[in-house]
């Protein structure tokens, strides 16, 4: 067997389907077919049930499936200990945000890099989280920074903390940080969300159903800056951290309060591939994420509190 027909059974597993399996790869498909096959020969063992409708694991390929995981985690673990010792990285590295996380370390982080290792490039893509996972399973990105996404096997996840968001309003409408608001007053409100689709958009319509009220959404805004300018000229308030609107808040361009029972509240972590090396540059540019981020919470910027572990790729920090 070899690390391809890991990664083969690992991406299989999860998507259940060949076809799907090497899109994601950039695979042709009966390559994948023929690797399986293989590693079904190797081992003596049925991997997977095939059926109309995809692949699904065995009893036996799931207990395999838990040790090629592992395999992963370990040779990853071998690359880390062997460039602990490297004084400069360069290259590039492909990061991907979500808008509101792209706002708030985008300066903070490419300076900290050209400070540590000025001949590392970065390249950011900001985009919904979904967007983001997807691409860093096609091999598009190296980390991605995300909001509470769904456990695969194909990904290593890394808590970074808890964000709370706070009710946002145009300057001069009645908001303090000393004095939260309750869910429920949210109703008379006239609302500037993103669509459906969007994560906020899901989290916010969920504690709406906790509070037993309906929320009034007079504009949808998936971009972050249109939000603002929406919320800045008076269509409506909305719902955001306050790490991206700090500068505005301090400028006394809006106001916001604390909002309770419920609380809006999200975990943020870093995502990084499982069934390939994390590279030396990419572990850095994660941990020094996180080591801005704790910064923020520590002065008040970033709302919320951080999550253990806080550290860069290794078995026992995924889940």
């Amino acid at each position: 067997m070899d690390l391809t027909q890991l990664k083969t059974l690992i991406h299989v597993a999860e998507l259940g389907s060949l076809s799907r399996a090497a899109d994601r790869l950039h695979v042709a498909q009966p390559a994948l077919s023929r690797q399986v096959r293989q590693l079904e020969e190797e081992l003596g063992v049925v991997l997977f049930d095939r059926h109309g409708r995809g692949m699904v694991i065995t009893e036996i390929g799931r207990e395999i499936l838990d040790h090629a995981t592992r395999v992963m985690i370990e040779l990853d673990a071998i690359r880390a200990v062997a460039s602990g010792g490297r004084s400069s990285y360069r290259g590039l590295v492909r990061i991907g945000t979500t808008p509101t996380v792209a706002e708030i370390v985008t300066v903070p982080l490419v300076t900290r890099i050209q400070q540590e290792h000025p001949k590392l490039q970065v390249r950011f893509l900001s985009a919904f989280s979904g967007h983001l996972l997807d691409w860093l399973q096609r091999d598009e990105l190296e980390l991605a920074v995300s909001y509470d996404p769904k456990s695969t096997r194909s990904l290593r996840i890394v808590p970074v903390m808890m964000e709370t968001l706070l009710l946002v309003r145009a300057a001069g409408n009645g908001l303090s940080l000393g004095r939260p608001v309750p869910f429920r007053s949210l109703a008379a409100e006239k609302l500037v969300l993103p669509s459906p689709r969007h994560g906020l958009r899901i989290l916010v319509e969920e504690c709406a159903r906790q509070a037993d009220v309906a929320l009034q959404t007079s504009v949808e805004a998936d971009a972050f800056g249109a939000m603002i300018d929406l919320v800045r000229t008076g269509f409506g308030s909305t719902i955001l951290p306050l790490a991206p609107i700090y500068a505005a808040v301090e400028r006394g361009e809006l106001c916001v309060a604390p909002i309770v029972d419920p609380t809006p509240a999200r975990r943020l972590v870093l995502a990084y591939p499982a069934d390939r090396p994390v590279t030396p540059a990419a572990r850095f540019v994660g941990q020094a994420f996180v080591e801005i981020a704790a910064d923020l919470v520590d002065r008040k910027i970033w709302i919320g509190h951080m999550v253990e572990p806080s550290a860069a790729p290794s078995g026992s920090g995924f889940r």
